[in-house]
């Protein structure tokens, strides 16, 4: 193996604002610790999250890098102690704690997994952040089932296009909410059984009409604000609801009779401040369960566009105009 270099180019965030403050700098190369992998990062996926960290909305946990990029792909050029998974020159995706935005990248040997046959490393690093999320939400916490109904709100995101495509694979029916006409499209190619336009249509009068008027068992909310209220109407008898995200707001005046009377269950979670533990069980369960579909081509990342590493604030500012359709991710 060649020696490391003992510096690389990150993104950093020179203080909280707009896309123009992420900055190319120089810092030391870290060393992998105990249980940990140092990653050579091919591609970075960027999510909401890391917008809302730029902004000085969503600060790091404790002990995490301030680098923004929760999720990458690439080779692993070191292990620390007590690694056993993986060897150099693995290829791997992961998800990480922060540090995406850069050359190289610490995960925990848990939270990555090998990369399937004939994805590229663009699509190998749209993966972790969102699948694991997705996963966690819509099966574990939402416990959907093959022949339930569900409705995904903002479908031609990353976190939309990921849900639908694994909804319709386990055999559940798809409505999905998105602002464009295009974007309604190109969630019906991707599997939902409905697409409606939230700008000029009613998704709660849209999804009683599509379930005869039952509603759906679940709704994957990455909305709040006046959704909530929405949702509960929308849902069905003994439905769930899990909340992923606040795109509006974390604040909401909800009618909470319709919980009790449709004996509702209103969940959610959060991915990052989780245990090292909490995250290798989710993706050893998208090791098994997702996995094997996007290695038989049955469900794959939806790639928007790709940016250079230098150029994060041209794919902040994409991310921000909400014109993208499925992922947007950095290339090295």
């Amino acid at each position: 193996m060649a020696a490391l270099p003992s510096h690389m180019t990150v993104i950093a965030i020179r203080a909280p604002g707009g896309p123009e403050v992420l900055t190319a700098e120089q810092r030391p190369v870290p060393k992998p610790g105990d249980g940990e992998i140092l990653v050579k990062v091919a591609a970075a996926g960027v999510n909401r999250p890391d917008v809302m960290q730029r902004m000085g909305l969503y600060p790091p946990p404790p002990g995490a890098p301030d680098i923004p990029g929760l999720e990458i792909a690439g080779e692993v050029v070191a292990c620390g102690a007590g690694v056993t998974r993986w060897k150099e020159t693995d290829k791997v995706m992961a998800l990480v704690v922060g540090g995406g935005y850069a050359e190289f990248c610490i995960a925990h040997e848990s939270h990555a997994l090998p990369v399937p046959a004939g994805l590229s490393p663009t699509e190998a690093a749209a993966i972790p952040e969102t699948f694991f999320t997705v996963w966690y939400n819509a099966f574990e916490r939402g416990r959907l089932a093959a022949r339930e109904t569900v409705l995904i709100h903002g479908g031609s995101s990353g976190i939309g296009t990921t849900a639908i495509q694994l909804a319709a694979a386990f055999g559940a029916r798809v409505i999905t909410t998105a602002g464009t006409p295009e974007k309604c499209e190109a969630c019906r190619r991707l599997g939902a059984d409905v697409a409606i336009n939230y700008k000029t249509e009613d998704f709660v009068a849209l999804t009683k009409q599509a379930t005869g008027d039952r509603g759906a068992d679940l709704v994957l909310d990455i909305v709040g604000g006046d959704y909530i209220d929405r949702n509960y109407e929308a849902a069905a008898v003994e439905g769930r609801i899990v909340q992923i995200a606040f795109q509006s707001s974390s604040r909401a005046t909800v009618d909470f009779r319709r919980l009790m009377l449709k004996r509702l269950t209103h969940t959610g979670s959060t991915l990052r401040a989780r245990s090292v533990a909490d995250k290798g069980a989710i993706a050893r369960a998208v090791e098994a369960k997702v996995l094997p579909l996007i290695a038989a081509g049955r469900v794959k990342p939806v790639i928007d566009s790709t940016f250079p590493l230098r150029e994060a604030a041209a794919a902040h500012a994409r991310m921000e105009s909400s014109q993208h359709i499925g992922k947007i991710v950095l290339t090295l």
